[in-house]
């Protein structure tokens, strides 16, 4: 079996340090082909390439890609998500055909997304923005799969988001296994919730939400010296405004 890490560790340590660099480099060179699987120059490119750097434009669809085969089986409806998906981000036709390719490569292949997303720690709005486009994906079929979660759990790790806050994005999109999915009310629902209606101006919609969730965030009521139980439940409000707020603004079309 050839070790090609291994070589590429032999050689560099000979010409740092002679024979005990040439150890050193081998040893380490051998954990990490061993660690990858690589026994080939073919499989170390291989590796290469999947792990090239990923276009931010590209990475919302690679990520959803992954999701919607991360269950086993691609279905109608997560194709039907990611096309909603490309009608919120109002793509053009190279933009969608771009979008189409970055989830095509996403179900096909292990993309390596730990360094894209690792770069956006700092841009909470944008990551929060993907977290809640995964958790989307992820219910597309009426209920989140473990699957679907761990990875979502991951991506949110490599954004530096606490696990809680990455499961409180997930709000209203998860419905448990056999109960249910309740399609025709949803919208009316979340409209009443937000104490708006269908002909809101999106200005007047975004209003009503901050409002609301200034009203209801657990923080500010933990930090008044609320109740444990009544920050349960602002908890849970909170999470319920969410899911309104993203079901209402995905039909308006707006960010």
């Amino acid at each position: 079996m050839f070790w090609p890490v291994t070589l590429l560790g032999v050689i560099a340590g000979l010409f740092i340090a002679s024979i005990p660099g040439a150890l050193l480099g081998g040893l380490l060179g051998q954990v990490v082909d061993r660690r990858l699987k690589l026994d080939s120059w073919a499989s170390l490119r291989d590796r290469l390439r999947r792990s090239a750097a990923v276009a931010q434009e590209d990475l919302l669809f690679l990520m959803l890609g992954r999701l919607a085969k991360s269950e086993g089986r691609v279905l109608e409806l997560h194709i039907q998500q990611a096309r909603a998906e490309m009608r919120r981000l109002g793509l053009d036709d190279a933009g969608q055909r771009r979008a189409i390719a970055a989830f095509t490569r996403g179900k096909a292949e292990q993309v390596e997304l730990r360094g894209p997303l690792r770069g956006l720690r700092y841009q909470r709005a944008q990551g929060e923005a993907l977290l809640r486009s995964c958790w989307q994906m992820a219910a597309a079929d009426g209920r989140v799969g473990q699957r679907e979660r761990e990875l979502i759990l991951l991506w949110g790790k490599w954004l530096d988001w606490p696990a809680d806050q990455v499961e409180a994005l997930c709000a209203g999109f998860d419905v448990p296994s056999g109960a249910p999915v309740r399609r025709g009310s949803a919208y009316q629902d979340a409209l009443s919730l937000l104490g708006v209606n269908a002909n809101s101006e999106p200005a007047a919609i975004k209003r009503a939400y901050r409002r609301l969730i200034s009203q209801n965030h657990p923080d500010k009521l933990a930090g008044a010296g609320a109740s444990p139980q009544r920050v349960r439940e602002a908890t849970e409000k909170t999470r319920e405004l969410h899911h309104a707020y993203s079901l209402i603004r995905e039909r308006h079309g707006f960010r």
